[in-house]
């Protein structure tokens, strides 16, 4: 292990590799110390939700207003799962 972040950053590699994805400091650390605990899988958790594939326009539109994107209501369903999914 690597002290180039200091002690808070267990895994060091995996930090700057989602920092170089455009991850912010703290959502990278995050996610660098919960896999260097072997007690977490964070790998492992979420993906319960359907791919928005299967999702209807109303439903991407909802998601949509929820997050408060702009120009939601000119979008057709592919530029909503583009604009989700990059949010």
């Amino acid at each position: 292990m690597s002290d180039q972040h200091g002690k808070q950053i267990k895994n060091d590699s995996v930090y700057e590799a989602l920092i170089e994805q455009g991850n912010s400091k703290e959502k990278s650390a995050r996610i660098a110390n919960a896999q260097a605990n072997p007690d977490m899988h964070p790998a492992k958790k979420g993906g319960k939700a359907q791919p928005y594939e299967n999702w209807t326009k109303a439903e991407l539109y909802k998601r949509a207003q929820t997050l408060t994107i702009d120009g939601r209501s000119k979008m057709n369903k592919q530029e909503l799962i583009d604009v989700l999914r990059s949010h």
